[in-house]
């Protein structure tokens, strides 16, 4: 009830644990002590009529076979025969205040039987269909879909509202799962992944170059490049998620692999004789045509994903938007920030 009133919360429904058809009988202890008798004398006769019990062996050659005595199956599941399994009494000495007209079965000896629909009720009433467990505990699911909003927010937002309104009895309590425990998972390697993919990407860059500065110059295409793949995530209005993280890696070595090919050049050319900026002017405008080439062959492979509202466009379309619009901001700063950061601090030592 509480999941049904959270914007966003669709297809709500709880696991189905009850449905099963059970034969329940309880006794009435006043009843069985009238009679002189215990639970445990009710409960054991019960339990052999329907579960059974050894009372004997049967002997074919060298095998044995136990003999097992309880009721037919087509009595076992009959309420009005049920009512009628006879339970013995004790010594009649010990009954006199009861009639006799209440006893059944007398065996010649002595012995005195009742119907059980004496002491206990019998009914069928609708009890559990399944118990689910997981690690050694009961559990029941309730679960939904999101539609609409980012499931962050929406679990947020539901444990929120089910600590407030929702009372648990002694011994219960409430585990979120599913896609959104697989996101905490991923979100916490995504924690590690990312910082240890980008001090590989800068020491790379560290061990091309030679040279601090130069890799830093082009280690600056990577937070800018993020900056386009957030602006693209927030101009179609799609949450961060584990697909749209694994964009941003993916966006990180692109937007690094033009600066490398623009830096690469302008070195060549300043080591060649040509001043800083006859080398980065010369430089920026022959590395045209490639950078752009690599940011369009990326950007366009990646189109029909960020369009596709078919089936896995939860996942495609967020990847597709951050590599999309981080190739836009990266190639912006490969061909006209990274020359002018060049010029300003890269030329020094070159020059030397």
């Amino acid at each position: 009830n509480v999941l049904n009133t959270i914007d966003g919360a669709s297809d709500v429904k709880v696991e189905q644990v009850s449905g099963l058809s059970v034969m329940t009988i309880e006794v009435d202890r006043q009843k069985i002590a009238r009679y002189g008798l215990n639970v445990s004398d009710v409960q054991d006769v019960i339990s052999i009529a329907f579960g059974g019990e050894e009372a004997g062996t049967l002997y074919q050659g060298d095998r044995r076979f136990p003999i097992i005595v309880r009721l037919p199956e087509e009595i076992r599941g009959k309420v009005d025969h049920v009512r009628q399994i006879l339970i013995p009494l004790p010594d009649r000495s010990d009954l006199d205040h009861v009639s006799s007209a209440e006893f059944q079965g007398d065996t010649g000896s002595g012995k005195r039987y009742i119907p059980l629909e004496t002491v206990a009720s019998i009914e069928i009433t609708e009890g559990p269909n399944q118990i689910s467990r997981e690690n050694a505990k009961r559990r029941i699911v309730i679960q939904a879909n999101i539609r609409g909003r980012d499931m962050g927010s929406f679990v947020n937002e539901a444990k929120e509202k089910i600590q407030q309104q929702v009372d648990l009895a002694d011994g219960y309590f409430v585990t979120w799962g599913g896609q959104f425990e697989n996101l905490a998972k991923a979100r916490n390697r995504l924690m590690i992944v990312v910082p240890i993919a980008l001090s590989l990407i800068f020491i790379m860059l560290f061990t091309a170059f030679g040279n601090i500065r130069h890799a830093i110059i082009v280690y600056t295409g990577v937070p800018l490049a993020l900056t386009g793949g957030v602006l693209g995530l927030w101009l179609r209005g799609m949450p961060f998620s584990i697909s749209a993280g694994v964009g941003f890696i993916a966006l990180s070595g692109v937007a690094v692999l033009n600066g490398v090919v623009m830096i690469t050049f302008i070195n060549e050319l300043a080591q060649s004789g040509k001043s800083i900026m006859e080398s980065v002017v010369e430089g920026s405008l022959s590395r045209l045509r490639p950078v752009l080439m690599t940011a369009l062959v990326a950007s366009l492979g990646f189109v029909p994903m960020a369009v596709n509202t078919g089936l896995g466009s939860e996942v495609q379309r967020p990847l597709a938007t951050v590599v999309i619009g981080g190739l836009i901001s990266s190639t912006v700063l490969t061909l006209f920030i990274l020359p002018t950061l060049y010029h300003w601090f890269g030329g020094r030592q070159t020059l030397g």
